[in-house]
């Protein structure tokens, strides 16, 4: 109704009695009211105190309503908590009244009750900070007061995201009325996240490629959380040794301006051998030096009895953006990839029920029109299938055609998406579509060389009761959501000739090997090896469904196997023994290397204990998940207790950021402190008097907090808590010891380690029986696993043995 002034308030109404002067005061406002902030920017990973001020609007709130304020489910920061006003991330809620006008009663809310819910409300705004009101009304023009890291107790504040984002939001949403039906507040509160200060360098490039042939070398400034730093213009200093002699320096500035990247093209590749490459911040004396290595070689395994294929190219086939429920537009990750993290291959992925047709449209546009440069940089386009597990859970699907593709609609007008649900909608209703996974089978086989699926382990695990041998060839064995060899062991276990690959599943901007964050995204993002010809969408797409490929969990590794003439991914048959060549190449050194077919191990190489065992040298390691599904992690706690031996010094490996750690706990205790995904991570230990001490490892396992206080944690029902003990000389004798906790492939291991630095570079063969499996052939798979737990799986070998 349009305002009515004083004189024809009167005139309809003729004497009555409200409040004075409320009238006007009311419909001058906004229905639902709104919110302001005390921020603007963030720095990616620091701690604030954020002050949401919501002001009641003309609605009101009535008795027992709720306001909630959101924010993206993919967002790591860190978990809310209402019990502790002293302690991190504490946040609490208020009332405060407005001024009353003449003849207005004041409210009669008698307090705030706030909580913290994960799912609190809808994709992509789950995360809620959920306010109740309390035995009462709240009226026009009072406010309700969130602080977010309240600091007025003496708490630090709260952890932000560890991720940059532009324009990340707070959506708040009010249920004026007590129905619980809830209304967005307009106007979202938004803020740049931006990257700190430059605390390490990353290099990528190529790993291994040939003599004589361009290379480029991206080096880059990091902040203490990964991500890359903006507009930093400052100088970097890089050289090169090969066979421990000089033969490149170099000092340049990183860009001055957008991403603080540098991108050399000029490194010597006229000689054999291993260039490893050292990269300073002059003017930030406190980063430490980065390396890198690249190995030049005539022959792409290292010798020239290996077949040629071409070499490895890395790809990251997985990477969302916020067309969907990724982070940052589509232009910023797919320039990402190309410019940042190197790729030469990348897959952009759009879930299939949420993107418009609009956004999906611009995206191809993008991809084939603009980035997509044979011999420089290719792209795909890409959606996931966002089935449930019951119905074959997620599946992406890779357009390798460079067509126009087929969706949401193929060409006989058919849906394409599994269901169909997103922000833009009228409606709230799920709408049904190419469900279950047999329906996306048929949508694509008439055109199997165009396409490649791959099932995978993201919020919904696929599952293998499903699966198409000539429309799925590889499966993503690791991602930003963990390490998954039981999937990959699972395939084989089924007789499904699936190739290994690894993609980013990227929701943070940063694909290509991303760094991990807290939360849901736990590891780095994965990048898979991809061995073809050349750099082109034909040459990409054929090696791609060859399964010519290897798996990496984001390090820049290299793992080749060939037999013959047959290289990894393919089926051959064979008669007798058949001797399997494999080339291994990393950056950290190699711990092991293990050979596998569908049982199972079948062969274990043992790096530590072939340059020989140290009398002090331990370590302990620990990892594994709770479950296989979306929220697996398990969260350790525990300690290493050495009695009658002296602890001179330790130190972690394989921890993913900075709330991951170990520390001194005292004279003859470590403490430590992590979240594994199925990834380890490590404590090394220098200990003197080893054979006469005795270790005790204890500690708890918790995980993923939906609802409630997270400091209560939520201990792992079936191993809530750990304790192992054994003594040095066991471990001197039996050299590893392991202790399986149940799960999904939980487990800690005590293991003696060599004084000798491991190797970047191990080759060799083993020979494998004449044994068919039960489904009429012997696939054969190796995996290198390097000691700061960067791995790499190779395709199988699909052996048919006569």
């Amino acid at each position: 109704m349009k305002t009515m002034t004083p004189e024809e308030l009167k005139e309809k109404l003729g004497d009555y009695i409200a409040p004075k002067g409320l009238y006007a005061k009311t419909k001058a406002m906004s229905f639902l009211g709104h919110v302001t902030c005390n921020i603007e920017e963030l720095e990616a990973g620091s701690w604030q105190e954020i002050v949401l001020d919501y002001e009641v609007g003309a609605s009101g709130i009535a008795d027992g309503a709720w306001i909630k304020a959101t924010f993206k489910f993919y967002s790591d920061w860190a978990l809310f908590q209402t019990v502790d006003p002293m302690g991190a991330n504490y946040v609490s809620a208020e009332y405060q009244a407005g001024p009353l006008a003449e003849g207005q009663s004041p409210a009669t809310v008698q307090s705030l009750k706030v909580r913290f819910d994960q799912k609190g409300h809808e994709r992509p705004f789950q995360k809620a900070v959920i306010v109740d009101t309390v035995d009462g009304f709240l009226k026009p023009g009072d406010h309700i007061i969130i602080r977010l890291g309240d600091r007025r107790h003496g708490g630090p504040g709260t952890r932000v995201q560890t991720f940059v984002e532009k324009g990340f939001r707070f959506r708040c949403y009010i249920d004026p009325l007590g129905t619980s039906r809830f209304a967005p507040i307009p106007g979202d509160i938004v803020m740049d996240v931006v990257p700190g200060a430059p605390a390490k360098i990353e290099m990528t490039g190529p790993r291994l490629a040939r003599t004589n042939e361009s290379i480029t070398l991206r080096a880059r400034a990091e902040d203490a959380w990964g991500n890359t730093c903006f507009d930093r213009g400052e100088k970097i200093h890089l050289s090169a040794t090969r066979g421990g002699s000089p033969v490149f320096e170099r000092e340049t500035t990183l860009d001055a301006e957008g991403w603080a990247v540098v991108k050399i093209d000029d490194l010597p590749t006229d000689q054999e051998g291993e260039l490893a490459i050292t990269a300073t911040l002059p003017d930030h004396p406190a980063v430490p030096p980065a390396h890198y290595y690249i190995t030049l070689d005539e022959h792409p395994a290292g010798t020239p009895h290996a077949p040629d294929l071409g070499r490895p190219y890395f790809g990251d086939l997985h990477v969302h953006s916020d067309d969907t429920v990724g982070t940052n537009d589509t232009v910023y990750n797919l320039t990402y990839g190309r410019d940042v993290a190197g790729l030469d291959v990348l897959g952009y992925t759009a879930n299939d029920f949420q993107i418009t047709k609009a956004r999906w449209d611009a995206a191809v546009e993008l991809i084939n029109n603009q980035l997509t440069k044979d011999h420089e940089f290719v792209c795909f386009p890409g959606t996931e299938w966002c089935g449930n597990s019951c119905a074959g859970g997620d599946h992406n699907v890779v357009f390798l055609h460079g067509n126009t593709p087929e969706f949401p609609f193929d060409k006989e007008g058919n849906v394409c998406r599994s269901f169909e649900w997103n922000e833009d909608m009228v409606g709230d209703t799920i709408q049904s579509g190419a469900w279950p996974l047999d329906e996306l089978y048929a949508t694509y086989i008439h055109d199997p060389e165009g396409h490649l699926l791959m099932p995978h382990v993201g919020g919904r695990r696929c599952n293998l009761d499903w699966h198409h041998p000539v429309l799925e060839r590889l499966v993503e064995i690791e991602s930003a959501w963990g390490h998954f060899p039981w999937l990959y062991q699972e395939t084989m276990a089924r007789g499904y000739k699936l190739g290994a690959s690894a993609n980013g599943d990227e929701h943070r901007g940063r694909c290509g090997g991303g760094v991990p964050g807290t939360a849901v995204f736990g590891t780095k993002g994965g990048v898979t090896g991809i061995i073809a010809p050349e750099l082109t969408r034909d040459a990409i797409g054929k090696a791609l469904r060859a399964r010519h490929t290897y798996a990496t969990t984001g390090e820049r590794l290299v793992g080749l196997t060939w037999s013959g003439d047959n290289v990894q991914g393919d089926e051959f048959g064979h008669q007798g023994n058949a001797t399997i060549h494999y080339r291994f190449l990393g950056d950290a050194g190699w711990d092991e290397i293990a050979a596998f077919d569908h049982n199972g191990m079948i062969w274990q190489r043992n790096l530590q204990e072939e340059h020989g065992y140290s009398e002090r040298r331990i370590r302990l390691r620990w990892g594994g998940a709770r479950i296989k599904d979306r929220y697996r992690w398990a969260a350790w706690k525990g300690t290493i207790e050495i009695r009658n031996g002296v602890i001179n010094q330790f130190s972690g490996q394989g921890f993913e950021h900075t709330e991951e750690t170990c520390w001194r706990h005292g004279p003859t205790t470590i403490g430590f402190k992590s979240d594994t995904y199925g990834d380890a991570d490590t404590v090394e230990v220098d200990v003197s008097n080893l054979a006469h001490a005795t270790i005790t490892i204890k500690g708890t396992i918790d995980g993923y907090v939906k609802v409630g206080n997270p400091l209560d944690g939520n201990p792992f029902v079936h191993c809530p808590e750990f304790e192992w003990t054994i003594t040095g000389e066991e471990l001197l004798k039996g050299g590893a010891l392991r202790k399986e906790l149940g799960g999904t492939e939980l487990f800690l291991a005590l293991e003696r380690m060599s004084d000798q630095p491991m190797p970047r570079d191990v080759d060799g063969s083993i020979e494998v029986t004449p044994e068919n499996g039960p489904h009429g052939f012997r696939p054969v798979y190796l995996a290198g696993r390097q000691v700061d737990d960067g791995k790499v799986w190779t395709s199988a070998m699909f052996i048919t043995f006569s």
